[in-house]
């Protein structure tokens, strides 16, 4: 939970909104998942409602990471609460965000396990670079940057990777990716349609 060891929150731009109602996670096939997300061009309370709700989400469904498609919201948007190498938990919110990766001699693969809220109980390996930045603007319209490495650098390219309309099952092998659904179908009956929003939530 967002409060349990606030010395190794490291929340350069200011902590996550609170507040908010958790929400049904949107599931790979679903239009919205598979199509570039609209910029963010409107900073208001509407939009720190819907970044509030994203969080409560993320936390309910025991997440590191949530993109606003995932609530089936269309804008280039998501939040993260993620540990790096290190152990140390970086939490933030991004809209429009812009992905910078190493490249020659400094880029190196991690193929670590991977997951996705919106097609759950399943993991496969996916290689990432170990570091990533991530430079967009925070609920206000001013601008943030976020860089990490380890499964922070995953979080936010896969992250990044929502907003553009990418699931990390398409970087996946057709071997590998239906291995992910098998995995997934095995997992169905814990996963409702509602999850992670409780059943009689209004």
């Amino acid at each position: 939970m967002p409060d349990e060891q606030p010395d190794d929150v490291h929340a350069p731009h200011g902590p996550l909104p609170e507040g908010g109602t958790v929400r049904a996670i949107t599931r790979w096939g679903t239009p919205v998942m598979h199509r570039p997300q609209a910029s963010v061009t409107t900073y208001d309370d509407e939009l720190a409602g819907l970044a509030a709700d994203m969080v409560a989400t993320m936390y309910a469904a025991e997440g590191v990471g949530l993109a606003a498609c995932q609530v089936g919201v269309d804008l280039a948007m998501f939040v993260f609460d993620c540990p790096d190498d290190e152990g140390v938990r970086t939490v933030g919110v991004v809209c429009n965000p812009v992905l910078t990766l190493p490249e020659g001699k400094d880029r190196n693969l991690d193929e670590d396990d991977e997951g996705c809220l919106s097609f759950p109980g399943s993991f496969e390996p996916c290689a990432r670079p170990g570091w990533a930045r991530v430079d967009g603007q925070g609920l206000d319209g001013e601008p943030v940057t976020f860089e990490g490495d380890g499964l922070l650098a995953r979080c936010l390219q896969h992250e990044t990777d929502h907003t553009l309309g990418t699931v990390f099952g398409d970087r996946l092998s057709a071997k590998s990716r239906k291995r992910l659904g098998k995995k997934h179908d095995a997992a169905a009956e814990d996963y409702p349609p509602s999850w992670p929003a409780e059943p009689d939530h209004a």
